[in-house]
């Protein structure tokens, strides 16, 4: 089936990209989620918006994220979230929470789809997430998840 992203996926593309998946894969996964709408011959003006909202809002070119990267990798940045007495967070730390932490620390504004945690932050400590600002930059971001 061929679809149309609206939403950045992880391994299969980027939002305004033309795919072509299994027909399962679209039925119950893409599409009830929102990420993807079916191909019609009227669909590419909706590629051409997203294509073009993308080029607005990504970073063009290398010199300038491997400077946004020296930014990010030398920055401190503090998550405070609710805690309990044993340093388990009440809820969880979103990607959204880490790009506000980044900002409010004096960093660049981070897409929060761009961030990329290895595993669910349910406790208090220190942090590591990937950024990727290019195709072909990533920075590691490092932050310290404090009691609020």
């Amino acid at each position: 089936m061929k679809l149309i992203l609206t939403h950045e996926v992880t391994g299969l593309g980027a939002a305004g990209d033309v795919v072509e998946v299994k027909d399962g894969y679209a039925r119950n996964y893409l599409l009830p989620r929102g990420l993807g709408t079916p191909w019609t011959k009227g669909g590419q003006k909706q590629v051409d918006a997203l294509t073009k909202g993308r080029q607005v809002r990504a970073i063009q070119d290398v010199e300038q994220a491997k400077s946004v990267k020296g930014q990010i990798e030398g920055l401190p940045v503090t998550v405070a979230a609710k805690a309990g007495q044993s340093g388990r967070l009440f809820g969880a730390v979103s990607n959204g929470d880490i790009a506000e932490a980044v900002k409010a620390a004096g960093g660049p504004q981070l897409d929060k789809r761009k961030i990329e945690v290895k595993q669910a932050i349910k406790s208090l400590g220190s942090y590591e997430a990937t950024v990727r600002l290019h195709a072909d930059v990533a920075a590691t971001l490092k932050f310290e998840v404090v009691p609020a």
